[in-house]
């Protein structure tokens, strides 16, 4: 069987939304489920400036590892991820994951398991400009907080 996974990257260009619905449509999906990440505004009472999102070089592996792993467990027919790395301004899409299935139960499902563990487990981290001054790195493993 081929694989669902049509996309899983990583890069510094804008992310498109509708780039992306595009590879999970096919004739016979009939439930699409989209997560859209936003830089927001806001993080722990502190006004957010920016962010700079950097990933280990293995970040793209482990991402398309992931997405596989989620392709297999749930049935969908399509998946597809995108998460963007360098300097984002509040508004910027950070991360889109797409998810294509017969029913929207299992769209649903699949969408949310990739994007949690995409989280946990691919090595990207962020750097948040604070409006207040002051950066604070989130995601960094235990014991390279900076």
């Amino acid at each position: 069987m081929a694989s669902v996974v049509r996309e899983a990257s990583i890069g510094d260009a804008p992310i498109s939304v509708d780039r992306l619905l595009g590879l999970v449509r096919e004739p016979a999906v009939g439930g699409v489920a989209l997560f859209v990440g936003v830089v927001r505004d806001h993080d722990e009472g502190q006004g957010v400036r920016s962010l700079d999102y950097t990933a280990h070089p293995s970040a793209a592996a482990a991402l398309a590892a992931c997405a596989e792993r989620v392709a297999q467990a749930h049935d969908v027919l399509a998946v597809a991820v995108e998460h963007r790395v360098g300097h984002l301004e509040v508004g910027d899409l950070a991360v889109v994951v797409a998810t294509g299935a017969v029913h929207r139960a299992e769209a649903l499902a699949a969408c949310r398991q990739l994007i949690d563990d995409l989280k946990a487990e691919v090595p990207i981290w962020k750097e948040q400009a604070f409006a207040g001054g002051g950066v604070e790195w989130v995601g960094l493993p235990p014991g390279d907080e900076a």
